[in-house]
């Protein structure tokens, strides 16, 4: 087995390394911790690391300035003793496309990068990325404690999949920090939040809450989706783990499904709840994770993603890629044009109410302040007047923006919760969400502002007839 203690010195000069020191491509790489170390060191700006991070220098297969996409399931080894090296983890390098792909590496250290983490870990969507978080830290008989106002989706696997797996998840307004750590038990292994619920857009103090996890010694999973890395970094504020659907505002286009889960780097898994990190795993040479750097993104890597498959396609990843090289830029206009909406929304007569941060009035409006000072929160709603029926009338209606069950695209979307993505939810779990038969979710993307406002008036002549 590898010496763990000498890998770790290895990491700063892998030169002076044996062969048998370091963990393969499987783990981790060489060119992820130097490259990741470089840009850190550079002090490179946000702009400058989602163009770079990951390939520094041209593709060295091919001198390639974009990443190629390598599109393969499977690596040759050189022979056969190489081959026995690769799985002993005696050698560096790729194994099988399940596990490692030279497109999707460079994916994970660039978001790893923009969100400040020590290695990320892609997977088939985001909903992958969320069940191996949750699976890496909870087993049967354990418990979850999550925020009550998440994505219908995330919801439903917490309340009812992995219950089935015999995990257990209490939700929890994360406004009443009491309620919070009340929910907390002895076999609780993980506090989930959103950094922007979906669809009400509040936020929940992530400091305040990591402080209270923390002191149960246990870790703060976010989902940042609607935050991107860009507009809020979670592990700057005491989150451990950061997952995205990479589907939504990274890949930017709606082109393409994929999630991914970044290691904060720094938890402590050997504090005795959590022995599938701290102590040898049978099932990888006798393993222990804690000792490894990136503990929980290799766990998961290692373990999860080389038992259940949920790989990401070397062709979406590439596709992500493409959209990261523009977040910022896309990010900048999706703010200004959001600000611009919550005003016309916020001042028309037939809106009955805005769930919006930036507003004076909303209850999240200091931690708005605090949490995001460049704006965010595209993906928000409001309540029209009427009911379902004038709700209905209204998205019907309206011709930019696009009915579909996604949102943080470019192009404006828009969708009625209650009877799409959160239809699953009773009517009391819908009312404690703050969702009824008159909220709309909108998603808004980067056309002309113009264009933007006169859709939303034609959809609210369409409610409204009788005022027209």
């Amino acid at each position: 087995m590898p010496d763990f203690t000498k890998l770790n010195r290895c990491i700063s000069d892998l030169d002076e390394c044996d062969a048998q020191d370091r963990i393969p491509g499987t783990f981790m790489n060489r060119n992820k911790e130097e490259n990741i170390m470089s840009s850190t060191e550079n002090n490179y700006r946000f702009e400058t690391l989602q163009l770079h991070v990951g390939q520094e220098q041209a593709d060295p297969a091919t001198d390639s300035r974009a990443v190629p996409i390598y599109q393969t399931t499977s690596y040759v080894f050189h022979d056969s003793q190489h081959a026995a090296d690769r799985f002993g983890l005696a050698d560096a390098g790729n194994i099988y496309g399940r596990l490692t792909n030279s497109t999707q590496d460079v994916l994970e250290k660039r978001i790893a990068a923009l969100e400040g983490g020590v290695a990320g870990l892609a997977t088939a969507s985001g909903a992958a990325a969320i069940t191996y978080a949750i699976l890496a830290l909870a087993h049967a008989g354990d418990h979850i404690v999550a925020q009550n106002t998440i994505y219908g989706g995330s919801h439903n696997l917490l309340e009812h999949t992995l219950k089935d797996y015999g995990i257990e998840t209490t939700f929890v307004n994360t406004h009443d920090l009491q309620e919070v750590e009340a929910a907390i038990r002895p076999n609780t292994k993980a506090v989930f939040l959103e950094t922007l619920g979906n669809p009400n857009s509040d936020i929940a103090d992530v400091d305040a809450v990591a402080e209270i996890a923390h002191r149960h010694q246990i870790p703060v999973v976010i989902d940042n989706t609607f935050g991107t890395p860009y507009l809020f970094r979670p592990l700057e504020h005491g989150a451990d783990v950061v997952v995205h659907s990479a589907t939504k505002f990274i890949g930017g286009h709606g082109t393409s499904l994929g999630g991914i889960i970044v290691d904060g780097g720094s938890f402590d898994w050997k504090n005795g709840k959590f022995p599938q990190l701290s102590e040898p795993n049978p099932s990888y040479h006798g393993v222990v994770f804690a000792d490894v750097p990136a503990p929980f993104a290799t766990y998961i890597r290692a373990i999860l993603l080389r038992d259940t498959g949920a790989s990401i396609s070397p062709f979406n990843a590439f596709l992500l890629l493409q959209g990261t090289e523009t977040l910022s830029l896309r990010l900048d206009r999706h703010v200004e044009n959001t600000g611009k909406v919550v005003d016309f929304l916020q001042n028309h007569p037939h809106v009955r109410k805005v769930n919006h941060p930036s507003l004076s009035d909303h209850p999240d409006h200091a931690l708005y302040k605090q949490y995001f000072p460049h704006g965010g929160g595209s993906i928000f709603n409001f309540d029209i007047e009427g009911g379902k029926e004038e709700a209905h009338r209204f998205i019907d209606a309206l011709e930019i923006f696009s009915l579909l069950a996604n949102v943080a695209d470019v192009k404006s979307l828009v969708i009625h919760p209650a009877t799409t993505t959160h239809a699953q939810l009773s009517k009391e779990q819908l009312e404690d969400q703050g969702i009824h038969d008159a909220t709309i979710r909108l998603s808004i993307g980067t056309e002309h502002i113009d264009d933007i406002l006169e859709d939303l008036e034609r959809g609210f002549a369409a409610a409204f007839p009788e005022n027209g």
